[in-house]
């Protein structure tokens, strides 16, 4: 699909990306580490209702709304991730950093790791969020 008229009048959203190196910092004093990967990314997004007409799509069988949020618009990463760090905030640098899709969970040992996982799942479930299972 052709974005660029959307793309056009689309207000950008700056948000920076974290650099790898604070990330890392933040994982300092772990000893337990998982990494999870959400499935599909930005497919997971929902497009608001009040949107889904500036997604449409013209085809000789018809016209079509997306009802997820494509990738390569503007503001999809940015979207994504503050999506993210909006569904995780209680948790963000404590137990857990966040850099695009990937999401990191650390702890100082098994038992506590096994306790801020099941947080997480639980809260990525809630918001209809799924992880990768192949990828983890």
């Amino acid at each position: 699909m052709d974005h660029c008229a959307l793309i056009k009048v689309t207000v950008k959203n700056k948000y920076p990306v974290p650099l790898i190196q604070d990330l890392l910092d933040r994982l300092s004093g772990g000893y337990v580490f998982i990494k999870l990967d959400l499935r599909s990314r930005y497919w997971q997004v929902r497009v608001a209702e009040r949107d889904a007409h500036k997604t449409t799509c013209v085809t000789r069988y018809g016209s079509y709304e997306l009802m997820a949020m494509p990738f390569g618009v503007t503001n999809s990463i940015t979207t994504f991730y503050n999506l993210i760090n909006d569904v995780l905030y209680e948790f963000l640098d404590e137990f857990v950093v966040v850099y695009l899709d990937n999401i990191v969970i650390f702890s100082r040992n098994m038992d506590g790791h096994v306790v801020h996982l099941d947080k997480v799942l639980r809260k990525l479930r809630e918001h209809e969020l799924f992880v990768k299972k192949e990828k983890c």
